[in-house]
């Protein structure tokens, strides 16, 4: 007896932006796009705003209210992730942090993992590789190999427009669709059991 997948792969992609619109919630949305134009999956855009303002007041898990509840569990659930941070003074955005420290440490464990973040200049670009990337060694997700930096100059009327950001977002995807190809949609296997 075979099983037959049948679910897709659901991606999770969070911004830690406080507003919208937003770059970073936009250069979410673009990875996104060219994950699903490799492979289909489902996609579950979030950010901060989606956790509520008492998010932030929240010291464990079992402070949270119902929004951000639901937006812990859409992350430790998903079969992969796309997360991108502003960068604030040379860092990515605590209250980003604060969603992570929310998550049990083993849930995120070999999750396909695309990191990015957006800041005013090239200056802040080396965020993902120095921070991000290990945040998400932290819970021993893969990172795919290439991170997302983009700056202001490289959004067009809200929108990553710059042919080399397009091409890291086109390489960044096609890392995280490779992630992707020898496993099982995390639904199908609960299903299963």
């Amino acid at each position: 007896m075979s099983l037959r997948q049948t679910t897709r792969f659901r991606i999770v992609g969070f911004s830690g932006n406080t507003h919208r619109p937003s770059k970073s919630r936009a250069l979410v949305g673009a990875i996104a796009e060219a994950v699903a134009a490799r492979r289909p999956v489902d996609v579950q855009l979030l950010d901060l705003l989606d956790g509520g303002p008492e998010l932030g007041a929240a010291y464990t898990p079992n402070d949270l209210t119902a929004r951000g509840a639901a937006l812990i569990r859409a992350i430790a659930e998903a079969d992969a992730l796309i997360v991108a941070s502003p960068v604030y003074k040379g860092s990515y955005a605590g209250l980003f942090k604060h969603v992570f420290d929310l998550i049990d440490p083993a849930a995120l464990a070999d999750r396909p993992v695309i990191v990015a973040a957006t800041g005013g200049g090239h200056r802040h670009a080396l965020v993902v590789e120095h921070q991000l990337r290990p945040l998400f060694g932290f819970f021993a997700a893969h990172t795919v190999a290439t991170s997302v930096y983009a700056s202001d100059a490289e959004f067009s009327d809200g929108r990553p427009a710059d042919a080399a950001l397009q091409a890291r977002i086109a390489l960044a995807a096609g890392q995280l669709v490779e992630a992707l190809a020898h496993r099982t949609p995390r639904a199908t296997v609960a299903a299963a059991a």
